[in-house]
């Protein structure tokens, strides 16, 4: 079997992975319009999928889709393809989505729900620079409400809430990195809510007599896994004013906090420092801080919500691991948000293909069906 026969035999499998009108999809969205040779939703996908998941450079795209016979296109011509692809690859992601059933709780709909987070990417080569791509994405319709992309270190360019554009009743998701007085006090003057995971050590808190939080008395009141409490808490600003709101506390099984303390230890190993008694103790907790009334909204809510948050990282996690981020056009918003959906698209399909090859079958994919275009 010579290299061109092996791809194609590939490209049927992966095809079998595929949303079933994939290909309606392509023209739905208007992805093909304006080709004039090659016009088939193969030839794009495949074209678009050397770029995205194979991290290869605009004009390593063009010149491989060439030798393949895929598509005779520049890489101005590729950026453009990409650029027209953002709404199918955006319908693509939201099917394999549907597929994997990733839901919330029901109350999450009557709020705009925004899962923020941020991810560093690295052009090609040693000397490559590195970029931060900033993002939010509405729930459940996982549309890209906001990108902004900046240089991965400098004033201003870390990850806050306080540059996000907020309005009023939003309701916005946040992991670790974004746990700031300033950003949170932002949001807040804005009238709109945050869930956002706690670094204990690294934000000030108070309790309503205005002492700093007891934590080792509070987290050892959770005496079982699984168990839930909530304790009012508040965090002084600059301005001498707080952010009322309070903190939700599960405890970890036992098995998921020696997972977190062996990543620790890895850490401090590295880095030649000794691990803090306070940081042992919230690596058996998983801590969030909120802003949202304690009448509508139960510790066990809160909880339920932030693990929106935490479904999307496990497919963005992936998506850093093995889509592997490659060349980003991070002059044009409209092209680099045509790429995240692509390579969000990636992740999911080898969530997809790995799903499959672990639990259906030994030959690692499904069984063909008569299918239509």
């Amino acid at each position: 079997m010579d290299e061109n026969e092996r791809l194609n035999e590939d490209w049927n499998v992966l095809m079998s992975f595929l949303p079933a009108d994939w290909r309606r999809l392509a023209r739905k969205t208007d992805a093909l319009k304006g080709l004039r040779r090659n016009k088939t939703a193969e030839g794009c996908l495949r074209t678009l999928l050397i770029h995205l998941a194979c991290g290869y450079s605009l004009r390593e795209t063009a010149v491989r889709a060439r030798e393949a016979h895929l598509a005779n296109l520049s890489d101005v011509a590729v950026l453009k393809r990409l650029r027209k692809s953002e709404q199918w690859l955006y319908e693509l992601c939201c099917a394999l989505f549907e597929e994997t059933r990733l839901s919330g709780p029901e109350s999450a709909s009557a709020r705009r729900i925004r899962l923020v987070d941020a991810t560093q990417v690295k052009e090609p080569g040693k000397m490559g620079t590195q970029w931060r791509i900033h993002y939010s994405l509405s729930w459940p319709s996982l549309r890209c409400d906001y990108l902004r992309i900046t240089r991965s270190r400098g004033q201003g360019h870390g990850e806050s809430l306080s540059t996000l554009p907020v309005s009023s009743g939003d309701c916005l998701l946040a992991d670790r990195g974004y746990s700031t007085a300033h950003g949170i006090g932002q949001v807040v003057r804005h009238k709109a809510d945050v869930i956002v995971r706690l670094n204990p050590q690294g934000i000030r808190l108070l309790d309503a007599q205005g002492h700093p939080f007891a934590w080792q008395q509070c987290l050892e009141s959770i005496g079982r896994p699984g168990q839930i409490s909530q304790w009012k808490a508040f965090i002084p600003l600059e301005d001498g004013s707080a952010v009322e709101g309070r903190i939700c506390a599960i405890r970890k099984s036992q098995q998921a906090t020696q997972l977190a303390l062996r990543k620790l230890m890895k850490k401090v190993t590295k880095n030649g420092v000794a691990l803090e008694p306070e940081t042992v103790l919230f690596a058996g907790y998983v801590l969030v801080f909120t802003t949202l009334s304690e009448v509508e909204f139960e510790p066990h809510t809160i909880l339920d919500w932030y693990r929106l948050r935490w479904q999307i990282e496990l497919v963005f996690k992936r998506f850093k691991q093995i889509a592997q981020l490659g060349h980003l056009p991070k002059n044009d918003p409209e092209s680099a948000t045509a790429w995240l959906y692509g390579k969000l698209f990636v992740a999911l399909l080898v969530e997809k293909l790995l799903a499959h090859a672990n639990s259906v079958s030994p030959w690692g994919y499904p069984l063909q069906s008569q299918r239509s275009p």
